[in-house]
C-alpha cells in the first residue's frame, strides 16, 4: 500500500506544498465523489458542476500554501467548492441560458469529477422535479439544503464552510423548506380524506430536518464564503 494511501488530508496536504507531486491528487480522489455530489446537486447540471468542480481544485491547489489548519481540510474544500458553485450560479443569472429538461448536457457521461448521485429509474421524473424545485430557490438557501438535507453534514459544520453563524444556516434551511414544500406539495402523498389526484406521483422523498450534530474541531479555514448581500433570504 502507498504510504500516501494511510497520511491524513493535513498530512497530503502539506506534502503537496513541501513539492510532491502526487500528494494532492490523492486527497482529491479521496474525497472526490463527495465534493462532486455537493457541486452537481448544488448546480444541477453537470457539465456546469465539472467546471466549477476544476475550477475549485485549482484554487485549492494554488492556495494550499495559504491553508492554516485551523479547519479540517474537509471543510476547506467543501468551502472552496461551494464558492465556486455559486460563483457559477451568480454567472449564470446575469446572462441566463436555456439548459435541456434534465439539466445534463453531455449524454455519455463525460467531464464528471465522480459518480453521479442518480435516483432508482423509476423516480427519475420525481427527481427531475426535486432537482427543478431546488435550482428555483434563492442561491444561499439552496447551498444550505444541499449540504445539511442532501449531504447530511452538521449545521456547525455547515456554517464554517459558509462562513455563516449556525442561525443563520437553520434560517436558510428553513425558509427553503417552506419555498420546497409549496413547490412540491402536489408530490405529497395522499392522505385518507384527500386522495392523489390521478396521474400525479406520491412517491416523493421526505426532506429532513437537517443533522444537527455539532461539528468536531472545524473552523474558520483559509478561504471565505463571499456573500451576495444583493440576493440576502426573502
Amino acid at each position: 500500500m502507498d504510504g500516501r494511501d494511510a497520511a491524513t488530508d493535513l498530512e497530503l496536504l502539506r506534502a503537496h506544498v513541501a513539492g510532491d507531486r502526487d500528494a494532492f491528487a490523492v486527497l482529491f480522489h479521496r474525497h472526490r465523489d463527495r465534493l462532486w455530489a455537493v457541486a452537481l446537486r448544488t448546480l444541477g447540471d453537470r457539465e456546469e458542476a465539472a467546471d466549477a468542480l476544476q475550477d475549485a481544485l485549482l484554487s485549492a491547489h494554488r492556495a494550499a500554501g495559504r491553508f492554516r489548519g485551523d479547519s479540517a481540510v474537509t471543510t476547506w474544500l467543501h468551502r472552496i467548492v461551494v464558492n465556486a458553485c455559486l460563483d457559477r450560479i451568480r454567472r449564470r443569472q446575469a446572462h441566463p441560458t436555456v439548459p435541456l429538461p434534465d439539466g445534463n448536457r453531455s449524454g455519455d457521461g463525460s467531464g464528471t469529477g465522480g459518480v453521479e448521485p442518480a435516483a432508482p429509474a423509476q423516480d427519475h421524473d420525481t427527481a427531475l422535479v426535486v432537482r427543478a424545485a431546488l435550482a428555483a430557490l434563492p442561491i444561499e438557501q439552496r447551498a444550505a439544503l444541499v449540504l445539511v438535507d442532501v449531504q447530511g453534514y452538521p449545521v456547525a459544520e455547515v456554517a464554517r464552510i459558509l462562513g455563516v453563524a449556525e442561525g443563520t444556516v437553520k434560517s436558510r434551511c428553513a425558509r427553503g423548506r417552506a419555498r420546497l414544500a409549496v413547490l412540491l406539495g402536489h408530490l405529497r402523498p395522499a392522505t385518507p380524506s384527500q386522495p392523489a389526484p390521478a396521474g400525479r406521483n406520491a412517491d416523493v422523498p421526505g426532506v429532513t430536518p437537517g443533522n444537527l450534530r455539532p461539528a468536531e474541531g472545524v473552523g474558520s479555514g483559509s478561504v471565505r464564503y463571499r456573500q451576495d448581500t444583493s440576493q440576502e433570504d426573502a
